[in-house]
């Protein structure tokens, strides 16, 4: 194993990480050790059983090309609808046509509709609220944090904004600090039906994608839960502590049922993507016009050369974050971007350039793209913020002034959260490691 000054630099990051946090921290001196502890840890050990153990290696690169396979899968139906529009990059049709390129709009996100539609199957089959069962005893048993944050924080390793249904009987009398989690760990993961979109934007500078987001994903969940304990740690006796309880939906009639309720679930999480990127791109390009005629003068009448843009400005602001996940010198400005971006523009559109700055060399190092890959798989934006905020309020309206009391919180703690498991990549990344191989 070759370990660098950057898989040192990434371990100390996970501390400054915690002391960001405890800087922004609601009450300070409430902190639970056990919890921050405890949550390291399991990131700790899932991450070493990954990336270290021989086993856990195995185990990445099956999961990696079932994925693989399964989007394979997703696309006879993309090319059915879309013909050579739908071919990915360097496919052939049956007829010996070609793919014109990447489009994300005809290839990416229409993946979402099967994964959604695959994701319905898994909960009506029963295998899916299994393995969230799995996951929330972990979390509440070892990090000893409520029943439905547990709950909620599990869930959210499959699904996005659903997730908050599997605790709604729970939401009307769940205290602040709960509140804050379970929109945190739902902004600091992202939901198994977007797989396809990342791993889609990614597959020809990562062949082992798929494999490196599922456990970016389960490693997120912690991590996320540890930001939020943080930043607003508990001061109240949640109702559900100690107690494990069983996930609440409701299940299809049959296995039809199960597909056709799936598949319009993801086309609206797709229309919502498709809106948002066409409004928040409009928008920023907007402000950065703005900025550009502002910022010309300035750099007229200083002599500067800066770059007035909002990826810029983002970037600059990242840029310590991105050293601190262990990123080198020599790609933390660009990887920066990415991640400064990510909170404004979606994780989307953060993906996509980071999978172009790859492409043409921009990000050189395969350290910054992997670990760059860590840092962005998370729903930790401004307009998912609204997204979770507004999901939540909408099952349980009478917290909704407490939930936007502590959204802005969450979004935080979800923010350092991806950045936490970055830091986690960081530490167990090696030059000769078959996982991080481009």
């Amino acid at each position: 194993m070759q370990i660098t000054i950057y898989n040192f630099v990434s371990l100390v990051g996970i501390f400054m990480l915690m002391g960001c946090a405890w800087l922004l921290s609601k009450h300070r001196r409430r902190l639970n050790p056990r919890i921050i502890a405890a949550g390291l840890t399991i990131q700790c050990v899932f991450a070493l059983f990954i990336f270290i153990i021989p086993v856990g290696t195995s185990i990445f690169i099956v999961i990696n090309n079932v994925v693989v396979a399964i989007l394979d899968s997703a696309t006879a139906g993309i090319v059915f609808l879309f013909g050579r529009l739908g071919l990915s990059p360097g496919a052939v049709n049956e007829t010996g046509e070609s793919s014109i390129g990447f489009i994300l709009a005809t290839q990416a996100l229409p993946a979402v509709i099967f994964f959604a539609s695959l994701v319905a199957i898994l909960y009506y089959l029963g295998i899916m609220p299994l393995l969230v069962k799995g996951f929330s005893y972990i979390f509440s048993k070892f990090m000893r944090i409520s029943g439905a944050e547990s709950l909620s924080a599990s869930s959210n390793i499959f699904v996005g904004i659903e997730s908050s249904l599997v605790i709604r009987p729970y939401l009307e009398k769940m205290t602040k600090s709960e509140l804050c989690t379970i929109l945190a760990a739902g902004m600091g993961t992202i939901a198994s039906s977007m797989l396809a979109t990342y791993v889609m934007m990614l597959h020809d500078q990562f062949p082992n994608i798929a494999g490196h987001l599922v456990s970016a994903t389960i490693l997120a969940a912690p991590g996320a839960v540890v930001m939020a304990k943080i930043i607003y740690p508990e001061t109240e006796q949640p109702e559900t502590l100690g107690i494990t309880i069983k996930p609440f939906y409701e299940r299809e009639n049959n296995v039809i049922e199960a597909i056709i309720n799936g598949a319009n679930t993801g086309v609206k999480l797709v229309i919502g993507i498709s809106a948002t990127l066409i409004a928040l791109l409009g928008l920023v390009a907007l402000i950065d016009l703005a900025l550009g005629f502002i910022g010309g003068y300035l750099n007229t009448w200083t002599g500067a050369h800066i770059d007035w843009s909002l990826r810029s400005l983002l970037g600059i602001l990242a840029y310590p974050f991105a050293l601190m996940i262990g990123i080198p010198l020599a790609d933390a400005g660009a990887v920066a971007q990415v991640i400064g971006e990510r909170l404004v523009l979606t994780e989307v559109v953060a993906y996509r350039h980071l999978a172009e700055m790859i492409a043409d060399g921009t990000i050189s190092d395969p350290r910054s793209a992997v670990v760059a890959v860590y840092a962005l798989c998370g729903f930790a934006h401004v307009a998912s913020l609204a997204i979770f905020v507004g999901g939540v309020s909408a099952v349980a309206p009478a917290r909704t002034k407490e939930l936007s009391e502590v959204g802005i919180r969450a979004l935080i703690a979800a923010t350092l959260g991806c950045l936490l498991t970055a830091a986690w990549a960081g530490i167990f990344f090696t030059q000769n490691s078959i996982l991080f191989g481009q």
